[in-house]
Protein backbone atom coordinates (compact mmCIF):
# COMPACT_ATOMS: atom_id res chain seq x y z
CA UNK A 1 0.00 0.00 0.00
CA UNK A 2 3.35 2.88 0.43
CA UNK A 3 4.12 2.08 -2.85
CA UNK A 4 0.89 2.89 -4.22
CA UNK A 5 0.81 5.85 -2.47
CA UNK A 6 3.63 7.19 -3.71
CA UNK A 7 2.78 6.64 -7.07
CA UNK A 8 -0.86 8.28 -6.26
CA UNK A 9 1.35 11.19 -4.60
CA UNK A 10 3.59 11.13 -7.83
CA UNK A 11 0.76 11.59 -10.15
CA UNK A 12 -1.47 14.55 -8.17
CA UNK A 13 1.81 16.45 -8.51
CA UNK A 14 2.25 15.93 -12.23
CA UNK A 15 -1.75 16.99 -12.29
CA UNK A 16 -0.35 20.42 -10.32
CA UNK A 17 2.14 20.87 -13.04
CA UNK A 18 -0.50 20.21 -16.06
CA UNK A 19 -2.70 23.13 -13.77
CA UNK A 20 0.32 25.21 -13.87
CA UNK A 21 0.77 25.22 -17.50
CA UNK A 22 -2.39 27.01 -17.83
CA UNK A 23 -1.14 30.23 -15.76
CA UNK A 24 -0.07 33.17 -17.24
CA UNK A 25 3.82 32.84 -18.29
CA UNK A 26 6.14 35.13 -17.39
CA UNK A 27 7.37 37.13 -20.32
CA UNK A 28 10.51 35.83 -22.20
CA UNK A 29 13.84 37.43 -21.00
CA UNK A 30 16.14 38.00 -24.38
CA UNK A 31 19.73 39.58 -23.89
CA UNK A 32 20.05 42.85 -26.19
CA UNK A 33 23.72 43.81 -25.44
CA UNK A 34 25.90 41.77 -27.54
CA UNK A 35 27.98 39.16 -25.96
CA UNK A 36 31.60 39.44 -25.80
CA UNK A 37 34.17 36.38 -25.46
CA UNK A 38 36.70 36.93 -22.65
CA UNK A 39 40.42 38.29 -22.75
CA UNK A 40 43.24 38.13 -20.84
CA UNK A 41 42.71 41.27 -19.43
CA UNK A 42 40.69 41.10 -15.77
CA UNK A 43 38.34 43.21 -14.94
CA UNK A 44 37.07 44.42 -11.81
CA UNK A 45 33.65 44.05 -11.03
CA UNK A 46 31.05 44.97 -8.32
CA UNK A 47 29.64 42.11 -6.15
CA UNK A 48 26.15 42.04 -7.11
CA UNK A 49 23.52 41.36 -3.99
CA UNK A 50 20.33 39.65 -4.71
CA UNK A 51 18.08 40.86 -1.67
CA UNK A 52 14.44 39.06 -1.26
CA UNK A 53 11.49 41.80 -1.04
CA UNK A 54 10.77 41.58 2.33
CA UNK A 55 7.06 39.82 2.63
CA UNK A 56 3.89 42.98 3.37
CA UNK A 57 2.30 41.61 6.55
CA UNK A 58 -1.62 42.80 5.14
CA UNK A 59 -3.37 41.81 8.32
CA UNK A 60 -0.47 42.22 10.68
CA UNK A 61 -2.73 44.69 12.73
CA UNK A 62 -6.07 43.33 12.52
CA UNK A 63 -7.88 41.77 15.09
CA UNK A 64 -10.25 39.05 14.09
CA UNK A 65 -13.85 39.12 14.30
CA UNK A 66 -15.88 37.06 17.29
CA UNK A 67 -18.91 36.05 15.84
CA UNK A 68 -18.05 34.19 12.32
CA UNK A 69 -20.61 31.94 9.93
CA UNK A 70 -19.98 28.89 8.01
CA UNK A 71 -22.70 27.90 4.96
CA UNK A 72 -22.40 24.01 4.54
CA UNK A 73 -24.36 21.07 2.62
CA UNK A 74 -23.60 18.55 4.74
CA UNK A 75 -26.57 16.72 6.70
CA UNK A 76 -27.03 13.37 8.65
CA UNK A 77 -23.84 12.00 10.58
CA UNK A 78 -21.50 14.05 8.24
CA UNK A 79 -23.31 17.60 10.08
CA UNK A 80 -22.93 15.85 13.61
CA UNK A 81 -18.92 15.63 12.60
CA UNK A 82 -18.17 18.77 11.30
CA UNK A 83 -20.16 20.18 14.31
CA UNK A 84 -17.87 18.53 16.84
CA UNK A 85 -15.10 20.22 14.60
CA UNK A 86 -16.80 23.68 14.51
CA UNK A 87 -16.79 23.06 18.73
CA UNK A 88 -13.38 22.03 19.01
CA UNK A 89 -12.63 24.97 17.30
CA UNK A 90 -14.99 27.17 19.26
CA UNK A 91 -12.74 25.99 22.49
CA UNK A 92 -9.62 26.30 21.24
CA UNK A 93 -8.75 28.50 18.92
CA UNK A 94 -7.69 31.36 21.50
CA UNK A 95 -8.85 34.40 19.70
CA UNK A 96 -12.13 33.88 21.26
CA UNK A 97 -13.80 33.34 18.14
CA UNK A 98 -17.22 32.07 17.49
CA UNK A 99 -17.96 30.14 14.62
CA UNK A 100 -21.64 28.92 13.83
CA UNK A 101 -21.82 26.29 10.69
CA UNK A 102 -25.20 26.69 9.20
CA UNK A 103 -26.73 23.62 6.94
CA UNK A 104 -27.55 26.13 4.12
CA UNK A 105 -29.03 23.16 1.41
CA UNK A 106 -27.80 21.76 -1.35
CA UNK A 107 -24.37 23.09 -3.60
CA UNK A 108 -27.49 24.12 -5.80
CA UNK A 109 -29.37 25.82 -3.00
CA UNK A 110 -26.18 27.55 -1.58
CA UNK A 111 -24.96 28.99 -5.22
CA UNK A 112 -28.50 30.61 -5.63
CA UNK A 113 -28.71 32.10 -2.13
CA UNK A 114 -25.20 33.18 -3.05
CA UNK A 115 -25.96 35.08 -5.99
CA UNK A 116 -27.87 38.19 -4.98
CA UNK A 117 -25.81 39.09 -1.84
CA UNK A 118 -22.50 39.15 -2.96
CA UNK A 119 -20.20 41.95 -1.42
CA UNK A 120 -22.83 42.85 1.01
CA UNK A 121 -22.83 42.16 4.68
CA UNK A 122 -25.15 39.13 4.49
CA UNK A 123 -22.45 36.76 2.86
CA UNK A 124 -21.59 34.11 5.30
CA UNK A 125 -18.15 34.17 6.25
CA UNK A 126 -16.95 30.51 4.65
CA UNK A 127 -19.25 29.06 2.03
CA UNK A 128 -18.50 25.70 0.98
CA UNK A 129 -18.54 25.20 -3.74
CA UNK A 130 -17.25 24.34 -6.44
CA UNK A 131 -14.21 25.63 -8.52
CA UNK A 132 -16.35 26.77 -11.30
CA UNK A 133 -18.83 28.28 -8.66
CA UNK A 134 -16.08 29.95 -7.19
CA UNK A 135 -15.08 31.38 -10.41
CA UNK A 136 -18.91 32.53 -11.18
CA UNK A 137 -18.68 34.77 -7.73
CA UNK A 138 -15.38 35.89 -8.62
CA UNK A 139 -16.77 37.57 -11.70
CA UNK A 140 -18.00 40.33 -9.13
CA UNK A 141 -14.65 40.60 -7.52
CA UNK A 142 -16.79 38.99 -4.03
CA UNK A 143 -13.90 36.29 -3.14
CA UNK A 144 -11.31 37.29 -0.98
CA UNK A 145 -7.81 36.39 -2.01
CA UNK A 146 -5.93 33.71 0.77
CA UNK A 147 -2.55 34.85 -0.67
CA UNK A 148 -3.25 37.80 0.80
CA UNK A 149 -2.62 36.02 4.16
CA UNK A 150 -1.13 32.42 2.75
CA UNK A 151 2.53 33.73 3.67
CA UNK A 152 1.51 36.21 6.41
CA UNK A 153 4.44 35.97 9.43
CA UNK A 154 1.80 36.40 11.65
CA UNK A 155 -1.47 34.54 10.52
CA UNK A 156 -0.08 32.57 7.34
CA UNK A 157 0.46 28.75 6.68
CA UNK A 158 3.87 27.43 7.17
CA UNK A 159 5.32 25.99 4.23
CA UNK A 160 5.55 22.64 5.17
CA UNK A 161 2.27 22.46 5.67
CA UNK A 162 1.24 23.95 2.55
CA UNK A 163 3.76 21.27 1.21
CA UNK A 164 1.61 18.87 2.83
CA UNK A 165 -1.25 19.23 0.41
CA UNK A 166 -1.47 16.73 -2.32
CA UNK A 167 -0.27 19.59 -5.28
CA UNK A 168 -2.97 18.86 -7.79
CA UNK A 169 -5.93 19.12 -5.20
CA UNK A 170 -3.86 22.35 -3.77
CA UNK A 171 -3.80 23.53 -7.12
CA UNK A 172 -7.13 23.86 -8.07
CA UNK A 173 -8.11 26.63 -5.84
CA UNK A 174 -5.60 28.88 -7.99
CA UNK A 175 -6.97 30.63 -10.67
CA UNK A 176 -5.11 32.10 -13.65
CA UNK A 177 -8.14 33.54 -14.99
CA UNK A 178 -8.55 36.02 -11.72
CA UNK A 179 -4.61 37.08 -11.18
CA UNK A 180 -3.46 33.48 -10.17
CA UNK A 181 -5.32 34.38 -7.05
CA UNK A 182 -6.10 31.73 -4.37
CA UNK A 183 -9.59 31.54 -3.31
CA UNK A 184 -10.28 28.19 -1.63
CA UNK A 185 -8.57 25.29 0.27
CA UNK A 186 -9.67 21.73 -0.13
CA UNK A 187 -10.99 20.17 2.97
CA UNK A 188 -11.69 17.00 1.20
CA UNK A 189 -11.89 15.16 -2.44
CA UNK A 190 -14.05 12.64 -3.89
CA UNK A 191 -14.45 10.29 -7.19
CA UNK A 192 -16.78 9.05 -9.34
CA UNK A 193 -16.85 5.40 -9.18
CA UNK A 194 -18.84 2.31 -10.18
CA UNK A 195 -20.41 -0.11 -7.98
CA UNK A 196 -20.98 -3.79 -8.24
CA UNK A 197 -22.35 -6.98 -6.90
CA UNK A 198 -19.94 -9.60 -7.06
CA UNK A 199 -21.83 -12.38 -6.10
CA UNK A 200 -24.53 -11.58 -8.84
CA UNK A 201 -21.45 -11.13 -11.10
CA UNK A 202 -20.48 -14.76 -9.71
CA UNK A 203 -23.87 -16.23 -10.61
CA UNK A 204 -23.82 -14.87 -13.62
CA UNK A 205 -20.18 -16.61 -14.76
CA UNK A 206 -18.10 -13.92 -13.85
CA UNK A 207 -14.88 -13.68 -12.04
CA UNK A 208 -14.47 -9.88 -11.54
CA UNK A 209 -15.91 -6.67 -13.03
CA UNK A 210 -16.24 -5.44 -16.36
CA UNK A 211 -12.82 -3.53 -17.40
CA UNK A 212 -14.18 -2.69 -21.12
CA UNK A 213 -17.33 -0.84 -22.26
CA UNK A 214 -18.20 -3.93 -24.32
CA UNK A 215 -17.45 -6.37 -20.59
CA UNK A 216 -20.42 -3.59 -19.37
CA UNK A 217 -22.68 -3.90 -21.24
CA UNK A 218 -22.56 -7.36 -21.79
CA UNK A 219 -23.15 -8.16 -18.18
CA UNK A 220 -25.60 -5.89 -17.40
CA UNK A 221 -27.62 -7.46 -20.17
CA UNK A 222 -26.59 -10.59 -18.57
CA UNK A 223 -28.36 -9.24 -15.49
CA UNK A 224 -31.44 -7.68 -16.91
CA UNK A 225 -32.13 -11.52 -18.34
CA UNK A 226 -31.12 -13.22 -15.14
CA UNK A 227 -32.19 -11.81 -11.81
CA UNK A 228 -29.59 -11.83 -8.42
CA UNK A 229 -30.96 -15.31 -6.26
CA UNK A 230 -30.54 -13.50 -3.00
CA UNK A 231 -32.65 -9.98 -4.20
CA UNK A 232 -35.09 -8.86 -1.95
CA UNK A 233 -37.32 -7.12 -3.98
CA UNK A 234 -38.80 -7.78 -7.74
CA UNK A 235 -37.13 -6.75 -10.81
CA UNK A 236 -33.46 -7.38 -12.65
CA UNK A 237 -31.46 -4.81 -14.31
CA UNK A 238 -28.17 -4.15 -15.56
CA UNK A 239 -27.28 -0.17 -14.93
CA UNK A 240 -29.60 2.97 -13.62
CA UNK A 241 -28.17 6.11 -15.48
CA UNK A 242 -28.15 9.62 -13.07
CA UNK A 243 -29.12 12.41 -15.14
CA UNK A 244 -26.40 14.40 -13.62
CA UNK A 245 -23.79 16.64 -15.57
CA UNK A 246 -21.10 14.40 -13.50
CA UNK A 247 -22.26 11.35 -15.35
CA UNK A 248 -22.13 12.96 -18.41
CA UNK A 249 -18.00 13.74 -17.83
CA UNK A 250 -17.33 10.71 -16.49
CA UNK A 251 -18.74 8.34 -19.27
CA UNK A 252 -17.28 10.88 -21.92
CA UNK A 253 -14.22 10.10 -20.22
CA UNK A 254 -14.47 6.54 -19.96
CA UNK A 255 -14.64 6.70 -23.88
CA UNK A 256 -10.86 8.49 -23.67
CA UNK A 257 -12.22 11.91 -24.19
CA UNK A 258 -12.92 15.44 -22.03
CA UNK A 259 -15.90 17.76 -22.00
CA UNK A 260 -13.53 20.84 -22.07
CA UNK A 261 -10.66 21.88 -24.58
CA UNK A 262 -8.33 23.33 -22.15
CA UNK A 263 -5.86 24.48 -24.94
CA UNK A 264 -8.41 26.72 -26.43
CA UNK A 265 -10.83 27.75 -23.39
CA UNK A 266 -13.45 26.38 -24.97
CA UNK A 267 -16.47 23.78 -23.92
CA UNK A 268 -16.14 20.33 -26.26
CA UNK A 269 -18.86 18.45 -25.14
CA UNK A 270 -19.73 17.37 -28.28
CA UNK A 271 -16.55 15.25 -28.95
CA UNK A 272 -15.70 12.17 -30.65
CA UNK A 273 -15.53 10.28 -26.92
CA UNK A 274 -18.78 12.01 -25.80
CA UNK A 275 -21.09 11.18 -29.20
CA UNK A 276 -19.56 7.34 -28.68
CA UNK A 277 -20.62 7.13 -25.12
CA UNK A 278 -24.42 8.36 -25.40
CA UNK A 279 -24.58 6.42 -28.35
CA UNK A 280 -23.55 3.46 -26.44
CA UNK A 281 -25.87 4.01 -23.55
CA UNK A 282 -28.75 5.10 -25.83
CA UNK A 283 -28.62 1.29 -27.48
CA UNK A 284 -28.24 0.20 -23.20
CA UNK A 285 -31.64 1.63 -23.15
CA UNK A 286 -32.93 0.91 -26.45
CA UNK A 287 -32.17 -3.00 -25.42
CA UNK A 288 -33.47 -2.72 -21.95
CA UNK A 289 -30.74 -3.11 -20.08
CA UNK A 290 -30.42 0.32 -18.61
CA UNK A 291 -32.94 2.72 -17.52
CA UNK A 292 -33.00 6.63 -15.95
CA UNK A 293 -32.59 6.55 -11.82
CA UNK A 294 -36.73 8.22 -11.55
CA UNK A 295 -36.17 8.96 -7.33
CA UNK A 296 -33.51 10.38 -5.52
CA UNK A 297 -31.06 7.40 -4.98
CA UNK A 298 -32.92 5.09 -5.93
CA UNK A 299 -30.40 3.73 -8.29
CA UNK A 300 -28.80 2.90 -4.41
CA UNK A 301 -31.62 1.37 -2.82
CA UNK A 302 -32.24 -1.02 -6.41
CA UNK A 303 -28.25 -2.18 -5.54
CA UNK A 304 -29.05 -2.84 -2.28
CA UNK A 305 -32.21 -4.93 -2.78
CA UNK A 306 -30.14 -6.37 -5.57
CA UNK A 307 -32.20 -5.49 -8.32
CA UNK A 308 -29.48 -3.73 -9.85
CA UNK A 309 -25.86 -4.63 -10.58
CA UNK A 310 -24.08 -1.94 -11.50
CA UNK A 311 -24.51 2.03 -10.62
CA UNK A 312 -21.73 4.85 -11.13
CA UNK A 313 -21.70 7.57 -8.36
CA UNK A 314 -19.76 9.38 -5.45
CA UNK A 315 -16.71 7.41 -3.72
CA UNK A 316 -18.17 9.62 -0.69
CA UNK A 317 -22.12 7.42 -1.13
CA UNK A 318 -19.58 4.55 -0.06
CA UNK A 319 -21.08 4.35 3.91
CA UNK A 320 -24.59 5.20 2.42
CA UNK A 321 -24.35 1.94 -0.11
CA UNK A 322 -22.56 -0.42 2.58
CA UNK A 323 -26.13 0.78 4.41
CA UNK A 324 -28.72 -0.03 1.73
CA UNK A 325 -26.47 -3.59 1.25
CA UNK A 326 -26.67 -4.53 4.88
CA UNK A 327 -29.80 -3.41 4.96
CA UNK A 328 -31.20 -5.08 1.83
CA UNK A 329 -29.62 -8.40 0.10
CA UNK A 330 -26.40 -8.26 2.29
CA UNK A 331 -23.95 -9.69 -1.33
CA UNK A 332 -20.53 -8.96 -1.61
CA UNK A 333 -19.71 -5.52 -3.17
CA UNK A 334 -16.93 -3.23 -3.93
CA UNK A 335 -16.29 -0.28 -6.74
CA UNK A 336 -13.90 -0.12 -9.56
CA UNK A 337 -13.15 2.32 -12.01
CA UNK A 338 -15.59 2.60 -14.79
CA UNK A 339 -15.39 0.45 -17.87
CA UNK A 340 -13.72 1.90 -20.32
CA UNK A 341 -12.37 2.38 -24.15
CA UNK A 342 -8.09 1.89 -22.69
CA UNK A 343 -6.83 3.23 -19.84
CA UNK A 344 -9.38 4.63 -16.73
CA UNK A 345 -9.84 8.12 -16.41
CA UNK A 346 -11.65 8.89 -13.07
CA UNK A 347 -13.84 11.96 -12.61
CA UNK A 348 -12.34 13.86 -9.45
CA UNK A 349 -14.46 16.81 -7.79
CA UNK A 350 -14.95 18.04 -4.53
CA UNK A 351 -15.88 21.43 -3.01
CA UNK A 352 -13.57 23.96 -1.16
CA UNK A 353 -14.31 26.14 1.25
CA UNK A 354 -13.78 29.86 0.49
CA UNK A 355 -14.23 33.44 1.88
CA UNK A 356 -16.59 35.94 0.70
CA UNK A 357 -15.13 39.46 0.88
CA UNK A 358 -16.28 41.04 4.15
CA UNK A 359 -14.36 43.14 6.55
CA UNK A 360 -10.47 42.32 7.14
CA UNK A 361 -11.17 41.50 10.62
CA UNK A 362 -14.31 39.05 9.51
CA UNK A 363 -11.71 37.46 6.78
CA UNK A 364 -9.31 36.94 9.15
CA UNK A 365 -10.91 34.90 11.48
CA UNK A 366 -12.55 32.74 8.81
CA UNK A 367 -9.06 32.14 7.50
CA UNK A 368 -8.30 30.96 10.99
CA UNK A 369 -10.98 28.48 10.86
CA UNK A 370 -10.56 27.51 7.36
CA UNK A 371 -6.50 26.54 8.55
CA UNK A 372 -7.64 24.48 11.39
CA UNK A 373 -10.07 22.90 9.35
CA UNK A 374 -7.81 21.89 7.02
CA UNK A 375 -4.86 20.83 9.62
CA UNK A 376 -3.93 17.31 9.81
CA UNK A 377 -5.38 16.38 12.91
CA UNK A 378 -8.74 17.80 12.09
CA UNK A 379 -8.10 16.24 8.33
CA UNK A 380 -7.78 12.73 9.89
CA UNK A 381 -11.00 13.12 11.72
CA UNK A 382 -12.81 14.81 9.08
CA UNK A 383 -11.60 11.67 6.07
CA UNK A 384 -13.00 8.93 8.28
CA UNK A 385 -16.10 10.53 9.74
CA UNK A 386 -17.13 11.77 6.18
CA UNK A 387 -15.30 9.06 3.98
CA UNK A 388 -14.22 11.85 1.77
CA UNK A 389 -10.72 11.33 0.49
CA UNK A 390 -7.85 13.37 2.91
CA UNK A 391 -6.04 15.72 0.67
CA UNK A 392 -2.76 16.24 2.58
CA UNK A 393 0.32 13.26 2.40
CA UNK A 394 0.72 13.16 5.84
CA UNK A 395 -2.72 12.07 6.61
CA UNK A 396 -2.93 10.01 4.02
CA UNK A 397 0.15 7.68 5.01
CA UNK A 398 -1.75 8.16 8.67
CA UNK A 399 -4.70 6.23 7.86
CA UNK A 400 -3.45 2.91 6.42
CA UNK A 401 -5.40 0.96 9.36
CA UNK A 402 -8.37 2.87 8.19
CA UNK A 403 -7.60 1.64 4.14
CA UNK A 404 -7.39 -2.04 6.14
CA UNK A 405 -10.63 -1.83 7.34
CA UNK A 406 -12.26 -0.30 4.42
CA UNK A 407 -11.51 -2.20 1.52
CA UNK A 408 -14.05 -0.48 -1.05
CA UNK A 409 -12.31 2.94 0.40
CA UNK A 410 -9.02 1.76 -0.37
CA UNK A 411 -9.60 0.60 -3.90
CA UNK A 412 -11.37 4.03 -5.01
CA UNK A 413 -8.64 6.39 -2.89
CA UNK A 414 -6.15 3.86 -5.57
CA UNK A 415 -7.88 5.41 -8.72
CA UNK A 416 -6.58 8.47 -7.70
CA UNK A 417 -3.97 8.06 -10.06
CA UNK A 418 -6.52 8.37 -13.03
CA UNK A 419 -7.73 11.60 -12.16
CA UNK A 420 -9.52 14.12 -14.52
CA UNK A 421 -11.70 16.93 -13.58
CA UNK A 422 -14.64 18.68 -14.81
CA UNK A 423 -14.49 22.23 -16.59
CA UNK A 424 -13.74 25.20 -13.38
CA UNK A 425 -15.03 27.73 -15.31
CA UNK A 426 -17.61 30.40 -14.05
CA UNK A 427 -21.21 29.47 -15.50
CA UNK A 428 -20.36 25.41 -15.64
CA UNK A 429 -23.34 25.52 -13.15
CA UNK A 430 -25.28 26.85 -15.78
CA UNK A 431 -24.53 24.52 -18.37
CA UNK A 432 -24.49 21.70 -16.36
CA UNK A 433 -28.34 22.23 -16.38
CA UNK A 434 -28.38 22.32 -20.22
CA UNK A 435 -26.40 19.15 -20.11
CA UNK A 436 -28.70 17.26 -17.86
CA UNK A 437 -31.48 18.14 -19.95
CA UNK A 438 -29.76 16.87 -23.49
CA UNK A 439 -29.06 13.09 -21.26
CA UNK A 440 -32.92 13.01 -20.50
CA UNK A 441 -33.92 14.02 -23.84
CA UNK A 442 -31.19 11.45 -25.28
CA UNK A 443 -31.99 8.36 -23.35
CA UNK A 444 -36.00 9.03 -23.38
CA UNK A 445 -36.04 9.17 -26.93
CA UNK A 446 -33.08 6.71 -28.51
CA UNK A 447 -34.06 7.80 -31.96
CA UNK A 448 -32.55 11.40 -31.30
CA UNK A 449 -28.67 11.71 -33.31
CA UNK A 450 -26.60 12.24 -30.60
CA UNK A 451 -24.43 13.73 -32.86
CA UNK A 452 -26.39 16.49 -33.77
CA UNK A 453 -27.81 17.08 -30.31
CA UNK A 454 -24.32 17.42 -28.73
CA UNK A 455 -23.48 19.72 -31.37
CA UNK A 456 -26.04 22.03 -30.32
CA UNK A 457 -25.38 22.10 -26.73
CA UNK A 458 -22.07 22.92 -27.58
CA UNK A 459 -22.80 25.69 -28.71
CA UNK A 460 -24.76 26.93 -26.02
CA UNK A 461 -22.22 25.63 -23.58
CA UNK A 462 -19.91 28.49 -25.30
CA UNK A 463 -22.27 31.32 -25.92
CA UNK A 464 -23.28 30.81 -21.65
CA UNK A 465 -18.93 30.78 -21.31
CA UNK A 466 -18.47 33.87 -23.56
CA UNK A 467 -21.18 35.37 -21.57
CA UNK A 468 -19.27 34.69 -18.21
CA UNK A 469 -15.94 35.51 -19.38
CA UNK A 470 -17.08 38.97 -21.08
CA UNK A 471 -17.73 39.98 -17.22
CA UNK A 472 -14.25 39.76 -15.97
CA UNK A 473 -12.61 43.08 -15.74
Amino acid sequence: MRKKLVLIFAVLIITAMVLGACAPKEPEVVATEEVVAPTEEVVATEEVVVTEEPVVDLYADVVPATEITFWHQHSGDRELSLLEIVDEFNATNGYGITLTAEYAGGYGDIFTKMLPILNTADVPDIVVGYQNQIATYQLADSIWNMSEVMDSPTWGMPQADQDDFFPGFFAQDIFPSFGNARLGLPPNRSMEVMYYNMDWLTELGYDAPPASVEEFAEMACAATANPYSGATAEGSLGYQLSVDASRFASWTFAFGGDMFDYENNLYDVNSDAAVAAFEYLQDLFTEGCATIVTERYGDQTDFGNGTLLFTVGSSSGLPYYGSAVEGGANFDWSVAALPNTGTPKQDVYGASVSIPKSTPERQLAAWLFVQYYTSPEVQAKWAKASNYFPVRASVAEGMLGYFAANPAYKKAFELLEYAAFEPPVPGYDFVRDEIEMVMAALVDDPTLDVATELATLNVLANEILAEQMAQIQ
